[in-house]
């Protein structure tokens, strides 16, 4: 699959799928801007400009935004990310123009009225309540914390209750002023579209923006001794995070690590799955999932329990991975894990939005693409030592460990 790329002159690298046979398209822009790029005093200001930048800008209202995707029955949304925020649409072909053009539109010229600002504060805290409300994205911020240390990857995306009482336009402008650059930022396009359409359009919306005062981020994330973080909350179950050392997102046995994944709890067939829920009955979420950034990455293990039993889950999850790392995968598990790997990487390209975002993502942090083909390559050619050897290495280090619920300071105590 040849995909088509264009770099404008001041920087924005525009980057495209084209798929003949579909009639919807899906648009993203993608700066790289997240918390990884963060100081302490402009923690969660990507994610806030996330939000703001649905409430108006200098051409639109936040309800003419809404509107305008509405009258053509189009799909609007943004997320942040460690290291990107993304803006993105999915509509049909035909709308694609107006699709760009809004999101365009809001990435480069938001209004940050001080009026919505100080409106848009209170969703972003009850967001940031919800969170505190789910213990199973609670346990995994504590999780980051525990593996990374103090570092600006460990900070929660969306900052604390002060960072967002204590934010002020200035200071939202300014982050964006800095992060908000061409150079920083890449148009990726999935779907039925004309690339020249694309091109000319994207040089009318973004041609224009200044390059100036721009300066990529440095930073460089540092490798801490294995830490524990637990929290004390009134509710039913335990929730427990286990990190071990993971993969960069650059690093090419990534395809190994994701076999391993799936053999170790990213499946229905995965070993802690069939012995915590199915064999035991202890646990009714168990499951694990690797996680790369640029600079590092983690493989976690999840589950929830019931207090009685939390201690015994920790010691199955630490004897199915010691398990794994002494003795690896059997052939039957590779096999099965990479066919399930195959088969899911085929069954998402059927979403314009999944191609998109593979597209926007890898581009941005990487600056590169990668053909479907060359994907399946590469499962292909995984042999079943690589995937062993990479397994006692990886599994074979103490994890980090984060627990919420009744007891979790007690229970930390003794789960490692």
């Amino acid at each position: 699959m040849d995909y088509d790329f264009l770099k404008l002159d001041n920087g924005v690298r525009i980057v495209g799928e084209r798929i003949d046979h579909f009639r919807s398209a899906s648009v993203g822009l993608w700066v790289g801007a997240g918390s990884q790029y963060e100081t302490v005093s402009e923690a969660g200001l990507s994610h806030f400009i996330e939000h703001m930048v649905f409430k108006g800008t200098q051409r639109r209202s936040a309800k003419r935004i809404a509107q305008e995707m509405d009258a053509v029955g189009g799909q609007l949304n943004a997320f942040t990310a460690k290291e990107c925020t993304c803006f993105y649409a999915k509509v049909m072909d035909e709308h694609l123009p107006l699709a760009m053009d809004v999101v365009a539109d809001m990435v480069t010229a938001p209004a940050f009225d001080a009026g919505e600002m100080e409106k848009e504060k209170g969703v972003v805290l009850e967001e940031i309540a919800m969170n505190e409300d789910t213990p199973e994205d609670l346990v995994y911020e504590l999780l980051m914390l525990a593996h990374y240390g103090d570092q600006p990857l460990s900070r929660p995306i969306l900052g604390t209750q002060n960072d967002i009482e204590t934010c002020t336009p200035e200071r939202l402008r300014a982050y964006w002023a800095k992060q908000y650059r061409p150079q920083n930022v890449v148009l990726s396009v999935a779907g039925h579209y004309d690339w020249t359409q694309v091109t000319e359009l994207a040089q009318k919306l973004l041609g224009d923006w200044s390059p100036d005062n721009y300066e990529a981020r440095a930073f460089h994330v540092e490798t801490v001794p294995f830490g524990v973080q637990a929290k004390e909350k009134d509710i039913e179950q335990i929730h427990i995070c286990m990190g071990y050392p993971g993969l960069p997102i650059g690093d090419e046995q990534n395809f190994h690590l994701s076999v391993l994944n799936s053999v170790l709890g990213g499946a229905m067939s995965s070993r802690l799955f069939q012995k915590i829920r199915e064999e035991t009955g202890a646990a009714y979420t168990v499951y694990s999932s690797p996680n790369s950034y640029t600079q590092t990455g983690m493989l976690s293990v999840y589950a929830a329990t019931n207090p009685d039993m939390a201690k015994t889950v920790c010691g199955m999850i630490r004897e199915e991975v010691a398990l794994l790392a002494e003795r690896g995968l059997t052939r039957e598990e590779f096999i099965m894990a990479r066919e399930q790997l195959k088969a899911s990487f085929v069954l998402a390209l059927e979403s314009t939005s999944a191609r998109m975002q593979t597209l926007g993502r890898r581009m941005l942090l990487m600056n590169e693409t990668r053909s479907h083909d060359e994907v399946l390559r590469r499962l292909d050619a995984i042999q079943l030592e690589e995937v062993n050897s990479l397994s006692a290495r990886l599994l074979s280090e103490k994890p980090s460990l984060s627990l919420v619920g009744n007891g979790a300071e007690d229970l930390a105590k003794v789960c490692l």
